[in-house]
């Protein structure tokens, strides 16, 4: 019996040993898409683990962009953290904060030797994640800057020529007031409102956002939100909303389904909202470059981006990074960007992802992919337009959209709003200086 049981454990390790031996290593990717964004992140991670046999990545949605950052760091604290974290744009300067919790991407890829250019990345995407000594600390994944969405459709119906310039917004001011007479209940609608017309204005009209080149200088900073061109383009929405030729439906993109109903004319949105428009919409559409105002500022300028990039998180062991480096090669090389790029209309964070579309006739045979891709690089970043780095701009971004909310409901003036949001984002600004000296 002793002897039989003896052989059997044997036979058992003998047999439990190549699977031993061949166990993945198995890597967790944390992130915040559902819907059609969820299925392509799914689709990458599937490609990735069949491509090699070494590493298993995980992936698993965590909630919203605020909700997946919060999640990441309640797991660091208890010790459970995953591999990569994926962190929208405003966390930025909450990650670079907390430098024993992170692992830069730029020490990743060197110590697993994965494939890594940092030169390849174009640049007005990668300055937003990267030291001023041009260190990358985490990899652009969905960047996307705001674009302005025309439903054809309910421009001729509301007797307006859907081929109108609508490259400024005094243009835009008349064909709000044209839709408006022709029936159209909803003539514009937008998304981010903070992101797109404060954030994005200020850099397309190289006006200040805050001091220290929007943060980037250090964290000494303070809101310049309130100055006379913001002030006047949010009056001017103020004035749309108060006549109806603006309709005001959320802080997030509660619009965006609104527009792809077909229910709205104008929709100032992401890019990448070419994902969910073009597989939904039952109506003609463009893509056009973000309005701006004639003769403020250097506008047209460039816009900024938003999204999100992978944070990689420390406490793992050296193998795990080396899977993480190859992970994120994988996501940076050229036909897994390029496509990323064309099913999504997140820009393609490499400068070879966007030739190669090119070169493919994507842009051709989708008249407008492309308008993102110009915004974003026909000029060089200036410190107003390179990007914001702001500690708190979670919390900020929540105070800004009460005020906005305040203008469009009538209640507060843009001066008297601006002002406001100043004072109480300045208040939290100098509390994450303190506590990041």
């Amino acid at each position: 019996m002793k002897k039989t049981l003896i052989s059997g454990l044997a036979l058992a390790t003998a047999l439990s040993a190549p699977l031993a031996a061949s166990a993945q290593t198995e890597i967790q990717f944390w992130h915040a898409f559902t819907g059609r964004l969820g299925e392509l992140v799914k689709a990458q991670v599937e490609e990735f683990n069949a491509s090699q046999s070494d590493y298993t990545v995980v992936e698993s949605h965590k909630g919203n962009y605020s909700e997946t950052l919060n999640a990441g760091i309640a797991a660091f604290r208890a010790g459970e953290q995953p591999h990569i974290l994926m962190v929208f744009e405003v966390g930025t300067a909450t990650m670079m904060a907390a430098e024993g919790a992170i692992k830069p991407v730029y020490e990743v890829m060197a110590e697993s030797g994965a494939e890594f250019d940092p030169d390849a990345y174009i640049g007005a995407v990668k300055g937003y994640y990267t030291t001023t000594d041009g260190q990358m600390l985490s990899l652009p994944f969905n960047s996307s800057t705001p674009v302005l969405w025309v439903n054809r459709d309910a421009m001729e119906a509301a007797g307006v020529d859907p081929d109108t310039d609508l490259s400024t917004w005094q243009k835009v001011d008349a064909v709000l007031e044209q839709l408006k007479a022709g029936g159209e209940e909803c003539p514009l609608v937008t998304a981010w409102q903070s992101w797109i017309h404060l954030e994005n204005f200020s850099a397309y009209h190289d006006v200040p956002f805050a001091s220290k080149d929007n943060g980037f200088g250090g964290v000494d900073t303070e809101l310049m939100l309130n100055g006379e061109a913001q002030v006047a383009h949010l009056s001017a929405m103020g004035q749309w909303a108060k006549d109806g030729e603006f309709i005001y439906t959320g802080r997030r993109n509660e619009g965006g389904a609104n527009f792809r109903a077909g229910d709205c004319a104008l929709f100032t949105e992401s890019s990448a909202g070419y994902a969910g428009i073009s597989s939904e919409a039952e109506f003609d559409f463009d893509v056009r470059p973000l309005p701006y105002w004639e003769g403020v500022g250097n506008a047209p300028q460039n816009t900024i981006i938003g999204g999100a990039s992978l944070w990689v998180l420390s406490g793992h062991d050296d193998a795990e990074y080396k899977g993480v480096g190859e992970f994120l090669s994988f996501l940076s090389s050229t036909d897994v960007q390029a496509k990323w790029h064309q099913d999504t209309g997140y820009l393609p964070i490499t400068v070879a992802a966007g030739d190669a579309t090119r070169a493919s006739g994507f842009y051709d045979e989708n008249p407008g992919t492309d308008v993102a891709v110009i915004q974003m690089t026909a000029n060089q970043p200036t410190g107003n337009s390179k990007g914001l780095r702001l500690g708190s701009f979670d919390q900020i971004r929540g105070i800004i959209d009460e005020e906005l909310e305040a203008i469009w409901s009538g209640d507060k003036t843009a001066q008297e709003a601006m002002d406001s949001a100043k004072e109480r984002g300045d208040a939290l600004l100098r509390r994450f200086e303190s506590a990041n000296r």
